[in-house]
């Protein structure tokens, strides 16, 4: 990982909030020194966490086509399996497998 800037040490990387139903709302940051450009929009993510790599892969492949590839699947720094899209409508969509 860079280093983070000054700026950015006391901004919120992950946050959860568990409401009814055993949903969770989460929430970040999201500054510019990370390559953020904040427009109304796409400061909304539905996030999906699959059972699987193989669900994961399964689901990303349908939403992201025909949209953008924001962030490709791949292992991350917090041991999930993790990736992000625009869909073709314009909806944002993140993915969060911690199966192996």
């Amino acid at each position: 990982m860079p280093p983070i800037p000054e700026a950015d040490k006391n901004l919120i990387m992950n946050i959860g909030l568990p409401i009814l139903g055993g949903h969770l709302l989460m929430g970040t940051d999201a500054p510019e020194s990370m390559g953020f450009r904040l427009t109304k929009g796409n400061n909304v993510y539905i996030t999906l966490h699959p059972d699987s790599r193989e669900e994961t892969e399964r689901l990303f492949k349908a939403l992201s086509e025909g949209g953008k590839v924001e962030q490709e699947l791949q292992d991350m720094f917090w041991g999930d399996y993790y990736g992000s899209c625009e869909d073709k409508f314009g909806v944002h969509w993140m993915f969060n497998c911690d199966q192996k």
